[in-house]
């Protein structure tokens, strides 16, 4: 009898083991968005809305880890400054268009390992045509942490209004370099900003004297309307815009980019 007990308990012991280190039991419910974070269309359902990186039209040529809806996420504050801005573009005939808006953790991770991969250049006739793929990091193209991930930086330009469509990328197409002229590069319905969006190239420096004209007047303009919100550009790419003071300036969420992260609030 208790040799037989025994073997029970040490059945039991290993059933219960191996529960335990089951993918079912150890998983974790995903990490939901702080109720300061909301989506931008709850508080501006005009601004438009191409949200890259649910696509595979992006530098690494695939879908990126963490994006499962076209959503853009920010925390109130900026989402708030950018309805200020579009009230005023409105007003002037634009509208603002964002391509990237909270960046999770495991998206930036993702970067981090295709720049590593030396091997996978399928997209860089587009996006890094003058530049060495093994520069990525060290040229700051790349880098482990992204001030997307605290929830108050965006990545946009500007429409003419009204806004026409903008075909979908097709995988395998014909690439064009990101700097070349706005009717040759990929087609956007944005103004010319002399650049696409992600150009990894100096021409891409919100400053850059090389780029006059209508294309620096346009930068300008969206520099100007976003600063007069409370948005800081970032010198090296004329897309990128951060709000301030930021509310996490030390915190990178990892949430998914999902309406169900945002979903409570």
């Amino acid at each position: 009898m208790r040799t037989a007990l025994r073997a029970l308990a040490v059945t039991a012991a290993a059933l219960l083991a191996a529960t335990a280190l089951s993918p079912t039991a150890q998983a974790s419910p995903e990490p939901r968005a702080p109720e300061e974070f909301v989506a931008l269309r709850s508080v501006d359902p005009t601004i438009i809305q191409e949200m890259r990186y649910t696509t595979a039209h992006t530098f690494m040529g695939e879908r990126v880890d963490g994006y499962r809806q076209p959503v853009c996420i920010l925390t109130r504050p900026a989402a708030r400054a950018l309805h200020l801005a579009q009230k005023r573009l409105l007003r002037q005939g634009y509208s603002l268009k964002v391509y990237d808006c909270y960046r999770p953790q495991r998206a930036v991770d993702h970067f981090v390992r295709w720049a590593k991969d030396l091997d996978d250049q399928s997209m860089k006739r587009e996006f890094y045509p003058r530049v060495d793929k093994s520069r990525l990091f060290e040229d700051g193209y790349i880098a482990e942490k992204s001030g997307h991930s605290r929830g108050s930086t965006v990545d946009l330009t500007l429409v003419k209004l009204p806004a026409l469509p903008t075909r979908p990328y097709r995988p395998g197409e014909r690439l064009t370099p990101c700097f070349a002229p706005k009717d040759e590069r990929f087609p956007d319905n944005s103004v010319d900003m002399g650049t696409g969006y992600d150009c990894f190239d100096t021409l891409s420096h919100t400053d850059d004297p090389r780029i006059q004209g209508a294309q620096r007047a346009n930068r300008q303009f969206l520099k100007r309307t976003l600063t007069e919100v409370g948005f800081v550009n970032l010198p090296e790419e004329w897309w990128h815009f951060t709000h301030k003071p930021e509310l996490f300036p030390d915190t990178y969420f990892d949430f998914p980019v999902d309406r169900g992260s945002v979903g409570r609030h």
